[in-house]
């Protein structure tokens, strides 16, 4: 029974919002609780000491508090997108949506449970949806930081970095000193390739956080790329003091001790990413591949096509650009100088294997009556349809898709393809069987001594000029042409390999 002369249940409510307001948690919390002994259903006390919950760290707390408020009062939206929040602070991000859903059905223009909803939805990996969700709160509320930062990041993850750079100077335009919109700025300028850009950047997030691990890692990658491999390895260590547990930290730091020719420090590093993983329940095939390119483990037959798939992802957006002007890349000039040497005509029905962003087209679609492409980055696809030069193409690994392809075709070519296979007797088995009759093959590869294949320290795959007569002649090819030549440069030296051009002996043959 409330005493004579004491506050009522109304008045200690506004008195905890006043404490919770001024940020004076403790008193708020106190207040709250003293509420819900006067009246044990009171909303908003429960939903409110539900926020601080959450606010202390408390996640479970909270979503036990801000359910038992949804309980007495379900028709307030607020309450919902606090209480998807706290899902999402427990990894639970489909029901985190369920509730920001709720909230966005109670009210459609709830800024922060759109900016919200993105956030999950970005978790759940729907990223064009989570975008699409943050242009519906910046619709709202125009000025919206925190909407415009996540947006940023999201656009990165669909990797659209000139996008998501407009999208973090429109967070930075609303709050100058917004450590985690320059990181973010940052990182666009890192995949936008403006290194120097993006180390000063790095820079600016770091004068605000110095404890922003992702900073302090994305600054090491921009000075690895800028070749100052010991300046990363600093950066990274900074990073790894941060984030001990960060497996691609890790790898990074790997490939500067690799840079650096500390082999052994680098195998090291390899396998403390590794643990990680292991621990983590994640795929360790990517770095298990790397050891195998230093001499860990057993080599395998291919890369792994996680690997491959993400390294052309980051590439698409220059990777036209740093083959032609940084590598010198002249492997699809080589391609048709082999082919006019061994005096094979471009024409018919052509399947450009790997094809990337199109490099190859130019040379082959005057001739080809049609023209087909397979890649497993779908992102270098994107570019390779802008070039209106591919007849179909497709998104896939060059096996499965050969497996599943009838043809018949008059040329398959894989340009600087076979550098991530290093076991090609299913690619020339599945090629002999999709080749018309007296179809061509043409290919380069990196070359080795020896009469089989090699992995590289450079993570690409190196072919024997014996292993290749020897699959040529187990699988029923002619060889016209098998000759040297210089494919690109590295560090302004020729990288020698050689092009080949097969021919099919007979007719095709059955899978």
């Amino acid at each position: 029974m409330k005493q004579a002369g004491s506050p009522d249940a109304a008045t200690l409510l506004q008195q905890a919002v006043a404490h919770h307001q001024g940020g004076r948690l403790a008193q708020a919390q106190a207040l709250y609780r003293e509420v819900l002994i006067l009246a044990p259903r009171q909303f908003d006390a429960l939903h409110l000491l539900g926020v601080i919950a959450r606010q202390q760290g408390d996640a479970p707390l909270a979503v036990e508090l801000i359910g038992q408020a949804i309980a007495i009062n379900p028709a307030q939206a607020t309450p919902h997108c606090n209480l998807g929040a706290a899902l999402q602070d427990l990894g639970r991000s489909a029901d985190a949506l369920a509730s920001y859903d709720e909230a966005l059905r109670l009210n459609p223009a709830y800024a922060m449970a759109l900016a919200n909803r993105g956030n999950a939805l970005r978790k759940l990996g729907r990223t064009q949806e989570a975008v699409d969700s943050y242009d519906r709160a910046l619709a709202v509320r125009p000025h919206y930081p925190e909407a415009s930062c996540n947006r940023a990041a999201a656009l990165l993850d669909l990797g659209q970095p000139q996008a998501a750079l407009d999208s973090a100077e429109r967070a930075l335009a609303g709050q100058p000193r917004y450590a985690q919109a320059l990181c973010v700025r940052a990182n666009a300028l890192y995949l936008l390739r403006r290194l120097r850009d993006a180390a000063a950047a790095y820079d600016h997030a770091l004068a605000l956080d110095a404890k922003m691990a992702e900073a302090h890692a994305g600054r090491a990658m921009a000075l690895h790329k800028l070749g100052r491999f010991n300046e990363a390895l600093r950066g990274y260590d900074r990073a790894l003091a941060l984030r001990p547990e960060h497996a691609a930290t890790h790898e990074h730091r790997a490939a500067s001790l690799q840079a650096l020719g500390r082999k052994d420090e680098a195998i090291a590093a390899w396998r403390a990413a590794r643990g990680i993983l292991e621990r983590q329940g994640g795929d360790a095939g990517q770095v298990d591949f790397a050891l195998a390119a230093l001499g860990v483990g057993v080599m395998p037959g291919r890369a792994p096509q996680e690997y491959v798939k993400a390294l052309f992802d980051q590439y698409a957006g220059h990777f036209d650009q740093h083959l032609t002007e940084v590598l010198e890349y002249r492997t699809p000039a080589a391609i048709d100088a082999a082919l006019r040497q061994a005096q094979v005509p471009v024409g018919g029905d052509v399947l450009d294997l790997g094809c990337g962003t199109g490099l190859c087209a130019p040379y082959l679609k005057p001739g080809a009556a049609s023209l087909a492409g397979v890649d497993l980055s779908e992102r270098m696809l994107d570019k390779a349809r802008e070039t209106g030069l591919y007849d179909r193409l497709a998104c896939a690994d060059i096996v499965s898709f050969l497996e599943e392809e009838s043809g018949p075709f008059d040329l398959v070519l894989a340009a600087d393809v076979f550098v991530y296979f290093g076991d090609l007797s299913a690619v020339f088995g599945q090629v002999r069987r999709v080749l018309r009759a007296g179809g061509a093959f043409c290919f380069s590869t990196e070359t080795c001594d020896g009469d089989g294949f090699v992995l590289q320290a450079s993570n690409r795959y190196a072919h024997a000029a014996g292993y290749l007569r020897s699959l040529a002649d187990a699988h029923g090819f002619q060889i016209a042409l098998l000759e040297s030549s210089a494919l690109r440069s590295e560090n302004g030296v020729p990288i020698i390999g050689q092009v080949a051009v097969l021919r099919g002996v007979g007719g095709r043959v059955s899978s």
